[in-house]
Formats: structure tokens, C-alpha cells, sequence
């Protein structure tokens, strides 16, 4: 396996370690400035910066709007008149919903802050927890969604009760490496107590623009638009909501990445091994010259790592049946082909090497591929455990909100429990990420140049290697078998 220029790095001080252009990407030679603060990033994804930005004034305005015209006062700015009709003569207020919101932005606050308290102590036994609840708690809420005579999400939950149990039988066998590295990932980020400062931080931040977003969406439960138009409205501002919580989670994910990266580089474990204010530099980057790329690729990379799971549970439990597998290798090399450009990945390159976005997916991928690190990856669970945890969070605090809905306005239980669980799921997910983002720097640095692993943990470096080789003839005999049953076939039809 070819090395890295990374190990030829000096540990003396900051600018050694990681000031000169390097190249993460084997075999390659790309210029990059790397973190040094003596030189200065290009900025990249600048359009994708500037869409954000005029998304937020736009959406934060009609947030405004749509609260305070029902605030205390019915219609209190009269904008029905700018409706055409659109909207029906009704008497609900702001502040008979916002209180709602309210349960779910404290619950899902104080998961997320608990999650951070017990990450060094008992992150496992949470993960595993989760895993094992979660399947439980989606078929019991579509129980009690047939019981309340709410047909549709009734299906929606048990359908989805029912790929959780799918999903987890088909990767049960993988779940005891990806426990290895998710412990190893947890326990190196609790010795940096600076990261979680700065996760709770945009903890808070996510929170204040919840309070605005809250008070809008209260609003838009209080406007006449009748069932049709509110759900209409709230998923677009739904997504609105995403696309800020993704870029949140993502800023975060930059900012671990780059002080784990430079934890690797030092060797050590503890971060007064790492140059003085690391985090407040990777934290600058992922606000400025970064910002653009984290924007672009938050839209994208939530929705084509979930699919990507999916299909690849269910490609490993078709069997013999060549049509469905057909298919299912169809979806599933279109998905391959998309996370080239669009991976979690990227933002470790980002992070390091100030790349723009597609750049970064590109040579991580690549990376990835040209080292043989790609079946550890694959074989790897640790993003999705991380996402059942959110999840699971969402569904406690849509769940909570949802039955003191019932009791007040028991038309509008399934809006304010599908928004809440949105909630949940960002303010846990921007716990969750710390650990995630991590665990996708290990990956970057094992793959660039293995003895960076090994210096730091001999351990967890040679659990890699073993499973690595492992999956690799794994491969091997698969592409052998493949090999031999296309031989027989073309003898048979000759």
C-alpha cells in the first residue's frame, strides 16, 4: 500500500504538522494550502453559499410573518387579503401551537445534551439501546396510530417497523466491528472537550432559529388553509428546516474532523497534543471559506447515504432470484455512482485541505478505492447505528408533543408530530455527528497513510487491518464464484 506524504509531517508545531500543501488522494499531486492560518483559503461553493443566505432572509421573513399574524390577534396583518380566497375564516392563534413545539425542542435538547454528558462512559450501551428499541418503538406508535383510526400513518410506521427489522437482520453480523470503531471514535472525542463545547454551542444556535421557526410553523397551524393547504405549507418549511439543520451538523462535522485529523497527525490522544486554538481555526474555516461547500452538500449527502443503506440491506438478502437482483443492482450501482460526488467524507478533505465539495467526495472516494479501504467502509454500519439513535430521539419527542396535541387539538396531532420529530431528530443528530465525524477521519487517515493509526492506537490499527483483509477475500471469492458460474453457463449454452 502506498504512503502518504501526511507521515512525512513534522510533530514539532502547528505550521509543521500541517501548514504545507499535501495531498490526501494516493498517487496523486494536488496543491492545497492544508489548515496552516498563514495561508489562505480559496473559497468554494460560493453560489451555494450565497443561496443559503438568501433562503434563510426569505424564509426567516415569512416566518415572522405567518406568526405574528396570529399572534393574540386573528389575522393581525390582514394578509388574507393577499390570498385570493386561499384562505378560510378560522380563529386559531400562534400560542395555542407554539407550546407544542416547545416540549419537542426541550426534549430533543435535553437527549442531545445527554447524549454528550454519558458519550465517554456509556455511548455503546446507548447505541446498542437504540438499535434494539427502535423497531419496537415504530410498531407500537403504528399500533396506536390504527387504534386513533389514522389509517395512513399507521401503514407509514409499521412499513417502516418492519425495514428496521430488515435492516438490522441483514447487518446483525456487522454490528460487533462497527461497536470497535464507534468506541474507539466516542472515547477519542471525549478527551477533546473543546468539541463538545463548540457542539453545544451550535446546539444553542440551532435553537434560536427553532424559536423563530417554531413560532411561524404555530402560525401556519393557526391560518384557515384547511388540511391540504397547512401540510403543503409546513413541508416546504419542513425542508427549509433540514437543509439548516444539515448545514449545522455539517459545521460540526468539519470542525471534529479537523482536530481529529491533526490528533492523528501528533500521534497522541489528549488535546494538549494539538496546537492551540484548533477548534477556534476549523471552526473560522467551516463559517468562511468553507461555508459554501458544507451548504452544497448538506442538501444532498442525508438522502443518498440512507438510500445507499437500504439497498444494500436488501441487495445481501434477495438470494437466488435474478430478476429482483437485477433490478436491485441497478438502483444500486446508480447510488455508487452518486456517492462519488456526494459523500461524508468529503467534508475530512474539506476540513484538512479547504476543497471545494465534489472535489473532496471525488478524491476521498478515490482514495478509498485505490487503497482497498472501500470494502472496509461498506462493511462498516457505524453511520447507520448513529442514525437509528436520531431517530430515535425524533420519535420520542414528535411522540411527546403529539399527546398533549391530542388532548388540545386533536386534528392537527399528526402536523405537530411529524414537524416535532423533525426537531428531535436536528437537535439529537447535532450530538450524534461528533462521533460520526470522527469516525470518517480514522477512515481518511487509514486509508492516506496506516501508520498514523497505528502510532496512535497499535490495537485499533491492526483490528482494521485484520478486518480489511478479511473483506477483501471476501471479494476475492466472490468475484472467483461469479467467474466460475458465468464459465459453467457459457459451456452449458455451448
Amino acid at each position: 500500500m502506498s504512503t502518504s506524504p501526511i507521515s512525512t509531517l513534522s510533530e514539532s508545531s502547528y505550521n509543521s504538522a500541517v501548514g504545507q500543501p499535501q495531498s490526501i488522494a494516493v498517487g496523486s499531486h494536488l496543491n492545497s494550502p492544508g489548515v496552516d492560518p498563514t495561508v489562505p483559503r480559496r473559497w468554494h461553493d460560493v453560489f451555494w453559499l450565497l443561496i443559503f443566505l438568501v433562503h434563510l432572509v426569505v424564509v426567516g421573513f415569512a416566518l415572522g410573518v405567518f406568526g405574528l399574524n396570529r399572534f393574540k390577534t386573528p389575522n393581525r396583518l390582514n394578509i388574507s387579503k393577499y390570498t385570493m380566497g386561499f384562505l378560510q375564516d378560522k380563529s386559531g392563534l400562534t400560542e395555542e401551537y407554539w407550546p407544542f413545539y416547545s416540549v419537542a425542542c426541550g426534549i430533543g435538547g435535553l437527549l442531545g445534551c445527554l447524549w454528550l454528558l454519558l458519550l465517554g462512559s456509556n455511548a455503546i450501551q446507548m447505541m446498542k439501546f437504540s438499535i434494539h428499541l427502535l423497531t419496537t418503538y415504530l410498531a407500537v406508535i403504528s399500533v396506536l396510530f390504527f387504534w386513533a383510526k389514522q389509517f395512513f400513518w399507521g401503514v407509514a410506521f409499521a412499513i417502516g417497523a418492519a425495514l428496521q427489522f430488515l435492516y438490522v437482520l441483514a447487518v446483525i453480523d456487522r454490528l460487533p466491528f462497527t461497536m470497535v470503531v464507534l468506541l474507539r471514535a466516542a472515547k477519542m472525542v471525549w478527551k477533546l472537550p473543546n468539541l463538545l463545547r463548540t457542539a453545544c454551542l451550535l446546539m444553542l444556535v440551532m435553537l434560536s432559529w427553532l424559536t423563530l421557526w417554531t413560532f411561524g410553523a404555530a402560525g401556519v397551524m393557526g391560518l384557515g388553509l384547511g388540511s391540504s393547504g397547512s401540510w403543503w405549507l409546513l413541508s416546504a418549511l419542513s425542508v427549509s428546516l433540514f437543509w439548516t439543520g444539515a448545514v449545522l451538523c455539517n459545521v460540526i462535522h468539519v470542525v471534529v474532523s479537523g482536530v481529529v485529523f491533526l490528533v492523528l497527525i501528533h500521534g497522541d490522544q489528549e488535546e494538549s497534543s494539538t496546537p492551540p486554538k484548533a477548534v477556534l481555526r476549523s471552526l473560522g474555516y467551516a463559517m468562511t471559506s468553507s461555508f459554501g461547500s458544507i451548504c452544497y452538500g448538506s442538501l444532498f449527502t442525508a438522502f443518498i447515504r440512507t438510500l445507499r443503506w437500504q439497498i444494500r440491506g436488501l441487495r445481501s438478502k434477495i438470494g437466488g432470484n435474478e430478476c429482483l437482483l437485477c433490478c436491485v443492482d441497478f438502483l444500486f450501482h446508480m447510488v455508487e455512482f452518486l456517492v462519488r460526488w456526494f459523500n461524508k467524507y468529503a467534508y475530512v478533505q474539506i476540513a484538512v485541505y479547504g476543497k471545494s465539495f465534489n472535489r473532496s467526495a471525488r478524491d476521498a472516494w478515490e482514495l478509498f478505492q485505490s487503497t482497498g479501504v472501500e470494502a472496509l467502509i461498506a462493511y462498516d454500519c457505524s453511520g447507520a447505528v448513529l442514525f437509528m439513535g436520531t431517530l430515535l430521539g425524533g420519535l420520542i419527542a414528535g411522540t411527546c408533543a403529539s399527546i398533549w396535541a391530542n388532548f388540545k387539538h386533536p386534528e392537527r396531532v399528526a402536523m405537530v408530530g411529524s414537524t416535532s420529530m423533525l426537531i428531535g431528530m436536528i437537535l439529537v443528530g447535532l450530538a450524534m455527528v461528533v462521533v460520526e465525524s470522527a469516525v470518517t477521519s480514522i477512515y481518511i487517515c487509514f486509508a492516506a497513510d496506516p501508520s498514523l493509526i497505528r502510532r496512535w492506537d497499535l490495537t485499533f490499527h491492526n483490528q482494521l487491518s485484520d478486518k480489511l483483509n478479511q473483506r477483501l477475500q471476501h471479494r476475492s471469492a466472490r468475484a472467483m464464484e461469479g467467474r466460475i458460474d458465468a464459465q459453467i453457463q457459457s459451456a452449458v449454452v455451448a
